[in-house]
């Protein structure tokens, strides 16, 4: 098949969405599929990279994130899909990028991979403290109408985790299908356990190896709900000895240590680049939490999982999901008291076994993909190719 993939949010400067597009090219490459990312740029360039080619078209700048482009020339988008004739198009984003796509005249299948969830990480964090989930769905009525548009336009609507699936089709879209996303192969596990790095961590925190250490990892803005990370840990932390290292980067970093002054057992750390290390960090904590429940699969939740990682994750979005690989709990989404009353209840059932590497059922990167190529071909084989 011949893949053209509408990527919004691909930018040169790293970030997820670059990670997940040059495995994607990879996997595509290794079986035997041509794929091309068409992105917004400086201005029109074309790049080999993993097999794959990726393009870009000259687009502005977003004004709330300069790293960033969108596409606003409609006609030009479409001019390269009938270039490159594809079986499959692709497109990343539930804004105007995929009603480009549906408005394209060529006869491709079309998908609609839904990287993310701006429901959840604005809407429903805005306005749940006042409103429930289905009043603010009313409220927001225009924004489905427009989603309903899209999803009557593809073949498929694309969806890492059951929890978004799930809220979709509630909402009205016909197509949804689960791929859910996988972790790097043969990177993380329970196997790399090391006790001496737990309690240099611990250490860090100012607390002995009797206590127990919690790890947060992701960026470090507002919908990953670090602050309400911090209270439930600290409040937690007032009956047992709790330590809490956040690793990650982003604008918030300094609010977030100002937020901790005066624990010691909070450490809001830098990034940690090299995987490997990243992997040896995971397998060490006791438990990861996390805060955010706007995420469409939650990378780090799988990782966490493979790790044999017990994992305390909101009840809703892509973290949720992940709770179920191994013990620990679900607290209600955006509830610091929730969230406190389920790290102590973790913490008081400790110390648990760890999890047997048998019992670890380990999807990986490489299986999402073949599903996801497999997903296409079904519909697309023997098809002619897009006029």
């Amino acid at each position: 098949m011949r893949i053209v993939d509408v990527c919004a949010f691909y930018t040169p400067h790293g970030g997820g969405v670059r990670t997940y597009m040059h495995r994607k090219l990879a996997a595509a490459a290794a079986a035997g599929h041509e794929m091309i990312v068409l992105a917004p740029g400086a201005d029109y360039s074309s790049t080999t990279v993993e097999g794959g080619v990726v393009i870009t078209i000259p687009s502005p700048r977003l004004a709330l994130d300069r790293r960033y482009r969108y596409f606003d020339d409609e006609a030009m988008l479409h001019r390269k899909l009938d270039e490159w004739r594809p079986d499959v198009v692709e497109v990343s984003s539930p804004w105007s990028s995929a009603a480009m796509v549906a408005r394209w005249r060529g006869s491709a299948t079309r998908s609609m991979v839904m990287h993310a969830d701006p429901l959840s990480a604005y809407a429903y964090r805005w306005f749940g403290g006042v409103a429930s989930v289905a009043t603010i769905d009313r409220g927001f009525d225009r924004f489905w109408r427009h989603l309903r548009f899209l999803g009557d336009a593809m073949d498929f609507v694309i969806c890492a985790s059951d929890d978004l699936a799930a809220r979709l089709q509630k909402g009205g879209l016909t197509k949804v299908a689960t791929v859910p996303m996988g972790v790097e192969p043969g990177m993380f596990s329970p196997a790399k356990r090391d006790k001496a790095l737990r309690e240099e961590l611990l250490a860090r925190c100012e607390l002995t190896p009797t206590a127990t250490l919690l790890l947060g990892i992701g960026r470090y803005s507002s919908e990953k709900r670090w602050g309400m990370v911090i209270d439930a840990a600290i409040a937690a932390g007032a009956t047992a000895p709790i330590g809490v290292l956040l690793v990650g980067e982003g604008r918030t970093r300094r609010a977030l240590e100002a937020r901790v002054a005066g624990s010691p057992h909070v450490v809001v750390a830098g990034p940690v680049h090299d995987r490997a290390r990243l992997a040896d960090i995971m397998a060490s904590a006791d438990a990861l939490v996390h805060g955010c429940e706007a995420e469409t699969f939650c990378m780090v939740g799988a990782e966490a999982a493979a790790s044999g990682l017990p994992i305390i994750a909101p009840d809703r979005g892509g973290a949720a999901d992940h709770v179920q690989a191994c013990w620990g709990r679900h607290y209600r989404a955006g509830s610091a008291r929730s969230l406190r009353d389920a790290i102590a209840a973790f913490v008081a059932a400790s110390p648990q076994p760890r999890i047997p590497l048998s019992a670890i059922p380990v999807r990986t990167m490489d299986d999402h993909f073949a599903e996801l190529f497999a997903t296409y071909a079904a519909k697309t084989i023997g098809m002619p190719r897009a006029a």
